[in-house]
């Protein structure tokens, strides 16, 4: 069955296209501890691969790429690249302070021109909710993914790789759905569908 021209992921599929590729990630870094030091460059290498295959595939099953995912795929394509060939983890750990500093700013910057930048990606993902109500969601996720760039940071600059790595799993990626749950309610009194599929997170998790 062939998905309709500019359909976006949902469900399954959206989790798939977003985590996907940084569950590859934890999953080479876990299991390729024969590697010794050169696990964390193989497991780039594989990041890198995924994420690939994320756009590839979303591109082709969907015909769509969201533009989160497609700028974070960029990134991962260009500062894994420089990990890789550097032979330097710093590249690779920097990139998710990137990301979210920028989505922050960009979100921020949005709000400050009166333009409103999560809405006009995400419009559709949250049928029904007013002006005000997208205001209030672009604050929140501003706040916190400048918050998530502190501390993304703090982690890299004072713990080991593998625990770097292992915060990106188990602290980042629940952080993210928790804030986006914790919105529901917001976004219900500022006139959400919820007859329509329930909002998710703003893009891929890093």
């Amino acid at each position: 069955m062939t998905a309709a021209p500019n359909s976006e992921p949902t469900g399954l599929s959206r989790l798939a296209i977003d985590l996907g590729p940084l569950l590859v990630f934890f999953a080479v870094n876990f299991l390729g501890s024969g590697f010794g030091p050169a696990k964390i460059f193989i497991a780039t290498g594989a990041f890198m691969a995924a994420m690939i295959v994320a756009l590839v595939y979303s591109a082709i099953r969907f015909r769509y790429v969201s533009p989160l995912l497609l700028f974070s795929g960029v990134m991962v394509v260009i500062l894994g690249g420089l990990t890789i060939y550097l032979h330097d983890e710093t590249f690779i750990k920097i990139k998710p302070t990137i990301y979210y500093a920028l989505v922050s700013g960009l979100l921020a910057f949005g709000l400050a021109t009166g333009r409103n930048l999560l809405k006009a990606v995400l419009g559709s993902t949250y049928p029904g909710l007013s002006e005000a109500g997208w205001r209030k969601l672009t604050v929140n996720w501003a706040i916190f993914f400048a918050v998530m760039a502190m501390v993304n940071e703090a982690v890299w600059r004072n713990t080991s790789t593998d625990f770097w790595i292992g915060f990106k799993i188990w602290g980042a990626i629940p952080a993210t759905l928790l804030f986006a749950a914790a919105n529901v309610p917001m976004l219900l009194r500022h006139g959400l569908n919820v007859d329509d599929p329930q909002p998710t997170e703003p893009g891929p998790i890093e």
